[in-house]
Parts: structure tokens; C-alpha cells; sequence
């Protein structure tokens, strides 16, 4: 008994110390853990500080500019209620229907914005090529370029207007500012300064509906209204209800500039659309560089980022999964 007891007592320290040497080793982890948490926290915490001393290249501070007045109106513009989303439509644009989860609603009245040279015309000219192309009809109006012109924009890229048009999917017309002025003017000279008249703000051609429209510029139909602020809200207004109407998908080019400081010309277009793709071009040196946003979009998730936009043989590319800067802009 006496050396069983023994045994027993000798099992029982071995026991004891391999537990202390086991809680031991589990608060060794546990402190080695928390180090590494500590540290861990350190290390971000200098990471952003350097972040925060990054000095913006020029290309950054140019997108930061551009983009600052459009959130500001977008956040501040109340958007009335249409309709009850059911159906999306692609672009058909490679890479910019990647930003898109479902796509752009059907029906929806989208601003193009950008300054000169960043691709508006090709955005809007490739987008009612492709629908053309797949069945859909669009009409393309200009109050700048000629038809001519628009056409071969489009042989040049390969989408043959001539084709399409034979089809009876594609419409280019031109139209003038002028004439749009002159009716509107006396609309109002005959409802005596009545804002609720009733116009036909594009002509189509009959038995025409088209699915798709876009309208190059609203720049343009407002440097015709100069110091006739009501007569341009009337016409602003009569286009888009117009265009919800004959439940068109409609894209609509606004002018800005390059780092623009105004985003439209009366605040009624922001209003009114649904979203806003805004296109750029950034200096960088002797060379600019093209991007592309989807600021807002009603009814439709996308993605949040600038990406950059390259225009080829074929038209523009778009590459989704680059952005043109991440990670310096805190307040992003």
C-alpha cells in the first residue's frame, strides 16, 4: 500500500506540472496574441497616417474636383417616383455592364455628362448600335452634328448605320434649335405666360416607337434659350415626360467641363433623370486619359468607383476591375 501511495503521489505531480506547463503554454498564447493584436493596431495606425500625408497627384486632385459639385447636387436633389422597377436593360458596352448588378431600368432617363473629348457621343452612338443590332429600335437626335457626320462615327467603328437602318432599327435625325425656340415661344405667347402647355418636343417619325433614345445635347437646346429660363424648363420638362410616355430608355449629353464647377444649366435636368453617367478626361502630362462613372442610378445597384475607359478600333472598353485611384480619399 505504502508504495502504491507512492506511485500515486509521484502520477499525481507529473500530472500538476504538465497542467502548469500547459496553462503556461496557453497564457504564453494568449499574451502572444494580444501582442500581435497591439502591434497589428500600431501598424494601421501608421498606415493611415501616412495615407493621410499622401499628396494627390494631379490626375487625382482633377476626378476629386470633377466629381465634388455633381455629389453635392445628387445629394441634395429630391427624384420623383415613376414607376415600379421590373425589367433592366444592358448597355452592351465590354466591361460597363459589370458595374451594372442588373442593369439600368427600363424606361429610365440617364444624363451623360463629360467635357469635350471624353466619349460621350461613342458611349451613346455604341449602346443604340448594339440594341439596333439585337432587335431593339433607337433613334439618335442631334442639335449639333450632321447626320453624315454621326454615320460615319459609326463605319469608322465598324457598326454599319446603313444596315441598321435598312432594317428599320436605326433613326439619326438632326434637328434645329431654332425651330424648337420659335414653337415653344409661341406656346407660351398663346397660353399668355401659362406654364402647363401641352408640346411635342421631338417628331418622330410615324409609326416609329422607339426603345431606346438619346438626345445630343442638352448643352445645345439650352444655349438656345439664353435669358429664356421658363421656355427651357418647359421644353425640359415636356422631353422627359415625352420620353416616360412612349416608355423609352433614354440617354441624354450634357456638356461639362473638363473639371467642371456647374453640372447642368438650370438644376431641372438632375431633377428629372434618373441617373447620371459622368465620362472623363484627365490630363496627365501631354496625355489624357479617360474614365468612367456611374454616379447615381434610381432602381439599380452598380458599383461606386471610377474606372478607367479606353476608346479603340471597336469602340470604348471599359475595365471594371481597375479603378483609376482607391484607397487615399478618407472621405470617399
Amino acid at each position: 500500500m505504502h508504495i502504491q501511495t507512492k506511485k500515486s503521489l509521484i502520477v499525481k505531480k507529473n500530472t500538476a506540472k504538465a497542467s502548469d506547463a500547459k496553462n503556461k503554454d496557453v497564457l504564453r498564447m494568449k499574451k502572444s496574441q494580444t501582442d500581435f493584436i497591439a502591434n497589428l493596431s500600431k501598424i494601421k495606425k501608421k498606415i493611415k497616417k501616412k495615407i493621410s500625408k499622401i499628396q494627390l497627384g494631379k490626375h487625382h486632385k482633377q476626378i476629386l474636383a470633377q466629381r465634388e459639385p455633381i455629389k453635392k447636387v445628387v445629394e441634395k436633389t429630391a427624384h420623383p417616383i415613376k414607376r415600379e422597377v421590373k425589367d433592366f436593360v444592358k448597355t452592351g458596352i465590354s466591361g460597363f455592364d459589370d458595374l451594372l448588378v442588373e442593369g439600368i431600368p427600363r424606361g429610365s432617363s440617364i444624363l451623360v455628362a463629360g467635357g469635350a473629348g471624353s466619349g460621350k457621343t461613342i458611349f451613346c452612338l455604341q449602346l443604340l448600335s448594339y440594341h439596333a443590332a439585337h432587335g431593339s429600335k433607337g433613334v439618335y437626335i442631334s442639335f449639333e452634328e450632321s447626320e453624315e457626320r454621326l454615320e460615319q462615327h459609326m463605319n469608322d467603328f465598324g457598326w454599319n448605320p446603313t444596315q441598321l437602318k435598312k432594317a428599320g432599327k436605326l433613326i439619326i435625325q438632326r434637328l434645329s434649335t431654332f425651330d424648337i425656340t420659335r414653337s415653344v415661344d409661341a406656346l407660351l405667347a398663346k397660353a399668355k405666360g401659362e406654364l402647363l402647355i401641352d408640346i411635342e418636343p421631338v417628331i418622330l417619325p410615324k409609326d416609329f416607337k422607339p426603345d431606346f433614345i438619346v438626345v445630343d445635347s442638352l448643352t445645345a437646346v439650352a444655349s438656345a434659350f439664353v435669358g429664356k429660363d421658363d421656355a427651357y424648363r418647359v421644353y425640359i420638362e415636356q422631353l422627359f415626360k415625352f420620353f416616360e410616355k412612349i416608355g423609352a430608355t433614354s440617354f441624354l449629353i450634357t456638356e461639362t467641363n473638363q473639371i467642371p464647377t456647374v453640372f447642368s444649366q438650370t438644376g431641372v435636368e438632375e431633377f428629372l433623370a434618373d441617373g447620371v453617367i459622368v465620362l472623363y478626361s484627365i490630363k496627365r502630362g501631354n496625355i489624357r486619359e479617360n474614365a468612367i462613372e456611374i454616379l447615381k442610378l434610381r432602381g439599380a445597384q452598380h458599383q461606386k468607383k471610377i474606372v478607367p475607359l479606353r476608346i479603340g478600333n471597336k469602340g470604348i472598353d471599359v475595365y471594371p476591375e481597375q479603378e483609376v485611384f482607391g484607397g487615399i480619399d478618407q472621405n470617399e
